[in-house]
């Protein structure tokens, strides 16, 4: 009677541990040995639970986008158009700088170097940043419309701005930068939003 709860608890401990195998590994660099380690099964029950390996990744996805989505609903909660860039960019220096979590993003460090048989893999990792950009470019329309930002800004390529620039900065933090390297960029990134901005008091 009492088992259901516990297995949803040891299946999302299972899940983040492999997507912290597939966050410092890539898809294709992570092993199937390395990721049924980590989770603690064989693999037998990670192709009876998952399929195959794609499907492992896209389950600690939906994990991944989930935690992430409720990071997101704080960010685009922000008041001004600019406290939403600065409150993700900064967020991201912070984050992907974090001794506690692999470096970078793992919507971009999943799909690095994928070869024959993962061609899917780029076009999931793309298809969920993707819904960051939307939600962006979602609360750039609304301040636009409140007259936060000019009658001139365009709030689907100030969204693309933003997320091509996180993508950036989960490179650099992935390939070693610093917190102040990332944070130095999200400041310029800022500043250009905030040049976005209409100076009609809200």
């Amino acid at each position: 009677m009492g088992m259901g709860r516990p297995r949803e608890f040891d299946a999302e401990m299972a899940l983040d541990q492999a997507m912290e195998v597939f966050w410092r590994h890539g898809y294709e660099g992570a092993t199937i040995a390395q990721l049924t380690e980590a989770m603690g099964i064989n693999p037998p029950s990670l192709y009876a639970c998952f399929g195959n390996k794609e499907g492992l990744l896209k389950a600690a996805l939906d994990r991944y986008t989930k935690l992430r989505n409720i990071w997101m609903d704080e960010v685009v909660a922000a008041p001004t158009a600019r406290a939403v860039a600065e409150r993700m960019l900064m967020g991201i220096a912070d984050k992907q700088t974090d001794p506690a979590n692999p470096p970078g993003c793992l919507l971009v460090q999943g799909g690095i170097a994928c070869g024959t048989g993962s061609e899917n893999v780029p076009f999931e990792l793309a298809a969920r940043r993707a819904q960051n950009e939307d939600q962006l470019r979602d609360r750039f329309v609304r301040a636009k419309a409140e007259g936060d930002l000019k009658e001139s800004a365009d709030p689907a390529a100030l969204a693309r701005y933003v997320s091509a620039v996180s993508v950036g900065m989960g490179v650099m933090a992935s390939s070693g930068a610093d917190r102040e390297a990332l944070r130095q960029v999200a400041k310029v990134a800022v500043q250009a939003v905030e040049a976005q901005s209409s100076d009609r008091p809200q």
